[in-house]
């Protein structure tokens, strides 16, 4: 048994799992979850820059996390960035200076490989699973679809929409004005409609990961705090997606977070609500399963994969 770190650095928020590989039976047993919101991709859009705000927050949050690290007797941190990172001219500079204060090695994660390690991450542990099935992972700089089976994936795609960059580009306030909501999704509806084809088969077997979806089935539930057992494979239909949405778009960034959503997620919601409905509408999902699951369980699954070859 092999006890790692995982970090999955998005553009909104960083995440951790340490977990026991198990070579021997295949198994990824978690120690401990932990989130935190550092908006490494604040302007990134805008700017292609990671910006020194930005880069003391991420720091923090990765003295904290190898802290934790060292503290569960991680024998490795596994560590992989994402769309703002992908995005970032300066991005050497970022994992430079990370690797520096912290000793942490960040690995700029292509869109096509954070798809795939996020699709077999999502159902990591499950059985019983359809095929084919499909996983989309809305983050904060781009947004991912792959489809496939346990044993391989058959299509994928990475798109640059997600909920930090599109409220960047399109929400001058919250709630959005008429316009400006209009403006979003015709914007989503040109991207998804060019790439959501090739997923048709597996309309009826879909799994969302990532931030937004996980909020959306907390608050769905009337739940003011996160329950990792009660948004695992909680299904949300368009419906209450739909339903979610109008409520999003009509309140204040302070009505937003009394419904329990918390500050740092609570002004791009909406924008990400808005990627998942017209994403269900589009290719015809009625109901999809949300998973607390996602990049980081991918780097662990990689990982044992690579235990088991030795």
């Amino acid at each position: 048994m092999r006890r790692v770190s995982c970090i999955d650095i998005g553009t909104n928020t960083a995440l951790l799992l340490i977990a026991d590989l198990e070579p021997k039976s295949g198994a990824i047993i978690a120690v401990l979850h932990r989130q935190t919101i550092v908006r490494l991709g604040q302007q990134v859009d805008e700017r292609k820059l990671i910006g020194s705000d930005a880069l003391s927050r991420l720091l923090a949050c990765m003295h904290e996390y190898r802290a934790l690290s060292e503290e569960h007797g991680s024998e490795t941190i596994i560590a992989g960035g994402t769309s703002a990172l992908r995005d970032a001219a300066n991005r050497d500079a970022v994992i430079d200076a990370v690797r520096e204060h912290t000793g942490i090695e960040i690995t700029c994660v292509s869109g096509r490989e954070e798809a795939e390690l996020t699709f077999f991450g999502a159902v990591a542990g499950m059985s019983d699973l359809p095929e084919p099935f499909a996983v989309i992972d809305i983050g904060g700089g781009s947004t991912e679809i792959c489809m496939g089976a346990r044993d391989g994936i058959s299509a994928s795609v990475s798109m640059d929409i997600g909920s930090v960059r599109l409220t960047e580009r399109f929400f001058s306030s919250l709630p959005p004005s008429a316009d400006e909501f209009e403006s979003a999704r015709k914007e989503i509806n040109r991207v998804l409609t060019a790439n959501i084809i090739p997923f048709f088969p597996a309309r009826d077997a879909v799994y969302g990961v990532a931030g937004t979806l996980t909020t959306l089935a907390q608050v769905s539930q009337g739940e003011k705090t996160f329950d990792a057992i009660k948004v695992q494979n909680y299904r949300l239909s368009f419906a209450e997606v739909d339903r979610l949405l109008e409520r999003f778009c009509s309140c204040s960034i302070e009505e937003t977070q009394a419904l329990g959503i918390p500050e740092g997620r609570a002004d791009v919601i909406a924008m990400g609500t808005i990627i998942l409905r017209q994403f269900m509408r589009l290719l015809g999902v009625g109901e999809l399963r949300v998973s607390i699951q996602g990049l980081r369980f991918g780097l662990a699954q990689r990982e044992l994969f690579r235990l088991q070859q030795l």
